[in-house]
């Protein structure tokens, strides 16, 4: 029976790893849960900094933010790349490095290099591996990001930007759309488009005041539209975190029934090898007997 007792051993330990992953999809779920409650409420904060700037900008037409210009000679573009810390999610992050190996493909093969800045340990490390320039990161951000741990890294990006190092930043993350589908998504950051600072008739109305500035227009409109770009960034990582925790929910559902699975087919393989070993047995005990009375 050395082959039954093997059997039991390997029934024994994918048991073991069925509990694993089974708590690791209940604590993904309770994750899931609260990192979509945290995407949610990130967005009121940038809709209300979006229509204030938008307010702004048509009350001073004359000034133009460096955010919002169009033309570089800088030859370069950058990339904020948004990934996860840990693994265990499926091809999350696969599909997400992918679209952005692609797009950095399109932007080298038009002429221009790629700066990168890299938010969580996958991406990080994946940049570094393909040997492109990350002028900045921020790893170990945890299930709760703080927008603290962000603006550092991604300062770095936007000063490039201001002072005309790169022409255009493109923010690469995964969208959740729901709990069984994440997408991709790889957009242009800056230069902000003017469609993303318009209002609807209800946002003009709502912000339909006059404004004190200090010190200036200027200097307001700017620090605000900064902060509208962090929180695009921000929302971008809690969606991300979002899908991360969805990804791994559902691929450990997965691993947890295909472990199920893999249990019934060994217990299957035992029962008929433990079948086949009593038959055996009960054969020679048989032959015996005939032997002894014959």
């Amino acid at each position: 029976m050395a082959a039954g007792k093997e059997i039991r051993g390997k029934i024994k330990s994918v048991e073991n790893t069925k509990k694993i992953t089974k708590a690791m999809e209940m604590v993904a779920a309770s994750k899931m849960r609260k990192a979509q409650e945290r995407m949610r409420s990130a967005r009121p904060y940038s809709d209300k900094i979006r229509n204030i700037t938008a307010n702004l900008s048509q009350a001073n037409p004359e000034y133009h933010s460096p955010y919002m210009r169009t033309s570089g000679n800088a030859g370069a573009s950058g990339f904020i790349v948004v990934t996860t810390d840990k693994g265990l999610c499926g091809g999350l992050y696969t599909n997400i490095l992918r679209a952005v190996t692609n797009k950095m493909k399109d932007v080298q093969g038009a002429g221009s290099q790629v700066q990168a800045v890299a938010i969580g340990t996958k991406g990080n490390g994946f940049l570094n591996r393909i040997g492109a320039k990350v002028i900045s990161h921020a790893t170990g951000l945890g299930d709760a990001p703080q927008i603290e741990k962000l603006i550092g890294p991604v300062k770095v990006m936007l000063d490039a930007f201001v002072e005309g190092k790169v022409d255009a930043v493109y923010l690469c993350y995964t969208k959740f759309i729901n709990t069984m589908k994440q997408e991709p998504v790889v957009e242009q950051l800056l230069p902000l488009a003017a469609d993303s600072l318009k209002q609807t008739e209800a946002e003009k109305s709502a912000y339909g005041w006059d404004y004190i500035y200090e010190p200036d227009a200027a200097t307001v409109i700017e620090e605000l539209l900064t902060r509208y770009v962090e929180a695009l960034v921000y929302q971008a990582v809690a969606e991300n975190m979002a899908s991360e925790q969805s990804a791994r929910m559902v691929a450990m559902k997965a691993a947890t029934d295909n472990a199920g699975t893999l249990i019934g087919e060994l217990k299957l393989i035992y029962n008929k090898t433990r079948q086949a070993a009593i038959t055996k047995e009960l054969s020679e005990i048989v032959s015996g007997a005939a032997a002894i009375s014959g």
